[in-house]
């Protein structure tokens, strides 16, 4: 299956697939309104502008399984991104990314770019991963490492 098919759903309900992302390279991150990780926001957002007239998305999915740092209606997640640190990347329906109920995408996400000694399970808020312009899952990056510190890897493969 290609990661183009899967099916998603934008936080104001509107249905798609990731086919409208073909060709671009995707950062896909799990979020969180009320995580330590949150001002994450800021660094995903300033790599969206600065990058997005150059095939670049950033794609956010909220999740609340960690800690219960996502407790808002997808209404509130959106009013809180925007109002708070000016999101204006496209954010999805919250999603679960672990377990039995985890999002198709997120499964061959983990599948594609485990994490440290293999494992496929999300640790936590924040963990992104970048995707090519063929739709190539490329590499996992823990939820500590900031946004910035993705760039120069962002930069290469537009570069490419």
């Amino acid at each position: 299956m290609s990661i183009y098919q899967h099916s998603i759903t934008l936080n104001n309900g509107k249905e798609s697939t990731l086919e409208d992302y073909k060709g671009k390279v995707l950062l896909i991150v799990n979020t969180a309104s009320k995580c330590g990780f949150t001002p994450q926001y800021d660094g995903l957002e300033a790599l969206y502008k600065a990058h997005k007239d150059k095939g670049f998305e950033v794609l956010g999915f909220p999740c609340d399984q960690f800690g219960h740092q996502e407790p808002g209606s997808d209404d509130d997640i959106a009013q809180f991104c925007s109002l708070n640190f000016g999101v204006s990347f496209p954010l999805f329906k919250k999603t679960e990314v672990n377990g039995p109920n985890a999002n198709p995408l997120f499964v061959e996400l983990k599948d594609k770019a485990p994490g440290i000694l293999g494992t496929k399970r999300i640790k936590w808020n924040f963990t992104k991963f970048l995707v090519n312009t063929e739709g190539k899952v490329l590499k996992r990056y823990a939820p500590t490492v900031k946004p910035a510190e993705i760039e120069k890897d962002i930069v290469a493969l537009l570069n490419t």
